[in-house]
């Protein structure tokens, strides 16, 4: 059984020992039924993969996590705002409301999947592994994957409840409030620096090795405006030499290249296995209405934005598809859609790949004053087929950057989350509206997302974002 068969087999597995509840009900399983389960290395290596099952859950990166970060920016847009309630539409116009199911998906899915993280944590200590470094790895792994979830739900809805202990008993939790968001990304660095110390420099597919620690390390710092320190963790994961570019933009995605060496920390997702339930929503999803089944034209690249690619670039045809006898509306195809089922996409997700480690090197290069910046940019625009950047100064280069990662992660789910580094939002969004005659005017308590009502109507100790 190869590596991505064994840990989604054995993830269906760990489901037995999980019970999810609504909304901050971080109790997942009974101390009971913890106490009698994880006596063994084998148990909790069940449990582990069920760590990774949760993240393909469609509140995170099988689906939603992926439109939030992108349909928020300018660059792609929802075919019919109404299309699955308006989950997703409201997102176009940011009339996102606190009942909105894509809010609730988000919040209960990323404190489910922390709760099986925190499960694993607590259970590990005491279980005597066969090799005691597998088990320092794997310690590793579940607090990368804590602050990746932390990261996502702070930069989504602002300050957040911060649980880092098993919670056995929900009502404990409760009346515990929000925790301020300068007090999550500092639990966020503590956790991804204690995983950097754990984690094996070798790559290996669907698990996050030293490089993805670092480089999602330097991606919190950044967005703190730490750009000194985000320098020195990129730096160690391009002198590591773990990896590399592919050599065109032919060769990233679609189920044949997965595992390339250019992917540095993914979601797997498999066709065609345990009754189609291991696949992902994003490719039929992710298409124009009528150009496959169950096609909901979510996120889809605007007609704007693909005009804005440069002539000789590889990435129009490689990454952007029409089928305009079926619908006039460009769609990603880094998603591929699966013969097995509607949503039952075969193609993992990439959360980090080195092209986002390049240009963020790039970015953090330029920001503290080195004349190194352009050459990290020029790798990305090289691989698509481009000459090298025009751009000199430090302001030409900060423009470059940004439209190189316009072009380089379309339909990924990178755009908002860069226009919210950046700190021009509210800025970008606003001129966006009103060349375009929309009459939308957002303020900055429309950079986050209104904490669920059905979280608030729960625990009346979590109050509401300003603004909803």
């Amino acid at each position: 059984m190869n590596r991505k068969t064994y840990i989604l087999f054995t993830a269906i597995l760990s489901l037995a020992f999980f019970s999810c509840e609504d909304e901050l009900d971080l109790a997942p399983i009974t101390e009971k039924a913890a106490n009698s389960f994880y006596s063994s290395e084998q148990e909790v290596e069940s449990a582990v993969a069920g760590v990774y099952a949760q993240l393909q859950n469609g509140g995170l990166y099988g689906l939603d996590l992926i439109g939030v970060g992108e349909i928020s920016g300018e660059d792609s847009f929802e075919e019919i705002a109404a299309n699955d309630g308006g989950r997703f539409g409201q997102l176009d116009d940011f009339s996102t409301n606190a009942g909105n199911d894509l809010v609730g998906d988000i919040w209960r899915e990323s404190y489910e999947g922390i709760q099986r993280v925190n499960v694993v944590l607590n259970r590990i200590t005491d279980i005597e592994y066969d090799d005691p470094s597998f088990k320092s790895t794997r310690i590793g792994e579940m607090k990368f994957i804590r602050g990746l979830l932390y990261y996502n739900l702070v930069r989504l809805y602002g300050d957040v409840p911060l649980v880092l202990e098993e919670t056995e008993n929900p009502s404990d939790f409760f009346g515990q409030g929000r925790t301020a968001a300068a007090q999550v990304y500092g639990q966020i660095e503590t956790d991804l620096s204690e995983a950097i110390a754990s984690l094996p420099t070798g790559k290996e597919s669907g698990r996050p090795a030293k490089g993805a620690a670092q480089a999602l390390l330097a991606d919190v710092q950044m967005t703190q405006g730490n750009y000194n320190d985000a320098v020195g963790n990129l730096a160690a994961v391009v002198n590591s030499n773990e990896y590399s570019l592919m050599s065109s933009t032919a060769e990233i995605f679609g189920v044949a290249n997965e595992g390339n060496q250019e992917i540095v920390f993914e979601v797997q997702f498999t066709s065609g296995l345990a009754g189609n339930t291991e696949g992902s929503p994003a490719a039929s999803q992710f298409r124009p209405s009528g150009t496959t089944a169950n096609a909901k034209g979510h996120n889809l690249p605007s007609t704007e934005f693909v005009n804005l690619y440069e002539a000789g670039d590889t990435r129009i045809d490689d990454y952007v598809g029409l089928d305009a006898a079926a619908n006039p509306f460009y769609f990603s195809l880094k998603y591929e859609v699966s013969p097995t089922g509607v949503n039952d996409g075969g193609s993992d997700y990439y959360v980090i790949r080195y092209a986002d480690v390049l240009l963020k090197y790039a970015e953090a290069l330029n920001e503290t004053g080195s004349a190194d910046a352009a050459q990290y940019l020029n790798l990305v625009r090289n691989r698509a087929g481009l000459a090298n950047t025009p751009a000199t100064s430090q302001a030409e280069l900060r423009t470059a950057i940004e439209m190189e990662r316009r072009y380089e992660f379309i339909g990924e789910g990178h755009r908002w989350f860069d226009l919210k580094r950046y700190g021009t939002a509210t800025e970008t969004m606003n001129k966006w509206f009103a060349d375009n005659g929309k009459n939308v005017v957002i303020d900055a308590t429309k950079l986050v997302l209104p904490i669920p009502q059905s979280q608030i109507d729960t625990d009346p100790a979590i109050n509401q974002n300003a603004g909803y």
